[in-house]
């Protein structure tokens, strides 16, 4: 079985328990290792990685990135998820099962610092970089190994080293034929881990994990499979195509191929995005329309902005809430030639919200465009004469900040007593 130190990148022996160069355990074995290229590479609780390397008091210490009390957890060090603190859960639940754990807000800018520099070391080993958030991207080394001298499987390894001497943060990786079970296998020994999936094991090795490790199946379709019987993917790998269909329309097919291991995507170096969005969670729960309305007014030039300096408009608006015991609700409405415009996101977005007051507390607003469309081709011609102002005032606005800053000129809800 072929294999090498993933310390010292020195072949591994047959056999061999630690590495006869450096001593280190840390060996990597597979037939297939110098035949699979596609790798997906996913940073180590990220935020808080960098929260350590820039405080050494930290290192050895439960480290939770996220908000206040009404906030969420960002990212949780290893050390805080032993007491079972994960992302996305609220920080009062977070502090309560590891409550001697070091709270850090959030430092966005140092962390997108720190993934452009994870990014740039990528792009050195091949030129096919999908990013899929921050912290996390694709990898494609198809026909890389003349030029490196190396198999894709050392380069990774030689990657990793990197990352973690030139950046400070470590990450994982996983190697396979495809983007599903790259990463698949990128999960499976965090951190710092270096798992492969090869083609002969496939079948076998995704026969025996549970339904939930197929992409896209989410919580309620894990939930919608467990009431026919299926919680194992085993179960999906004896099951025809056609009756999956049947049973789960489109999300069949997926079922079928997934499930058997089989995933045609490529990596893709320019993602295009599919919506944009901005939300902000509340220190207190808001039931008053006019205080929520006044929360909503800033997210809508937030979408706005970027979505003006990207050169998009979005043909659906979407209000997203999350009532003070967690439950989300999504209303959307359509915009038939499509809108940048923040006065109409907000017109559109107070029309939602006002049929959801009255009723519960929210925590949680956010808004969002998508159906996203180049805004070059958005017809102009159904403009009235108001729409029309109120858009020549907002891009005189919109120079004014970019000018002086964000915070230079508003409109009155902003300051309008409540």
């Amino acid at each position: 079985m072929k294999g090498f130190c993933r310390d010292c990148l020195t072949q591994a022996k047959a056999e061999a328990r630690r590495c006869g160069a450096c001593g280190s355990p840390r060996l990597l074995r597979h037939d297939e290792l110098d035949v699979l290229s596609i790798a997906h590479i996913d940073c180590d609780a990220f935020y808080a990685s960098v929260e350590k390397r820039d405080n050494p008091a930290l290192r050895d210490k439960p480290v939770i990135v996220g908000g206040a009390e009404r906030g969420v957890v960002s990212t949780a060090c290893y050390i805080a998820r032993i007491s079972g603190v994960k992302s996305a859960m609220p920080m009062f639940k977070a502090k309560a099962l590891c409550p001697e754990a070091v709270i850090v807000r959030p430092n966005m800018a140092k962390y997108a610092k720190a993934a452009k520099e994870v990014r740039l070391l990528m792009e050195e080993v091949t030129p096919l970089v999908q990013p899929v958030s921050i912290d996390e991207a694709f990898l494609d080394l198809s026909g890389t190994q003349r030029l490196h001298g190396a198999s894709p499987a050392q380069v990774l390894a030689r990657l990793i080293m990197r990352i973690e001497k030139e950046v400070g943060v470590t990450a994982s990786v996983g190697l396979s034929h495809n983007k599903f079970l790259a990463k698949l296998a990128s999960d499976m020994q965090k951190p710092r881990g270096f798992s492969v999936i090869g083609k002969a094991e496939t079948l076998q090795l995704l026969a025996s994990r549970p339904v939930g490790s197929i992409w896209g199946v989410v919580k309620a379709m894990q939930e919608k499979l467990e009431r026919r019987g299926i919680t194992m993917i085993g179960q999906l790998q004896k099951m025809e195509r056609d009756d999956l269909a049947r049973q789960f329309g489109s999300m069949g097919f997926r079922l079928y191929h997934l499930s058997r291991g089989e995933d045609l995507r490529v990596v893709e170096t320019h993602d295009e995005a599919k919506s944009i969005s901005a939300e902000n969670t509340f220190f207190e729960d808001l039931s008053d329309y006019q205080l929520l309305e006044k929360e909503l007014w800033p997210l809508c030039q937030r979408v706005s902005r970027r979505a003006k300096k990207d050169g998009l408009c979005g043909c659906t608006i979407t209000l997203k809430l999350k009532t003070n015991d967690f439950a989300s609700r999504t209303r959307a409405v359509s915009v038939a030639d499509g809108t940048n415009q923040a006065h109409e996101i907000f017109e559109a977005g107070k029309a939602l919200l006002k049929a959801e007051c009255g009723h519960a507390r929210f925590r949680l607003i956010g808004i969002g465009l998508s159906r996203l469309v180049d805004a070059s081709v958005v017809s102009q011609t159904a403009l009235d004469a108001t729409f029309a102002a109120r858009s020549k005032a907002e891009a005189a606005m919109d120079k004014i900040r970019d000018k002086f800053g964000s915070a230079a000129v508003d409109r009155g809800i902003r300051f309008k007593k409540v």
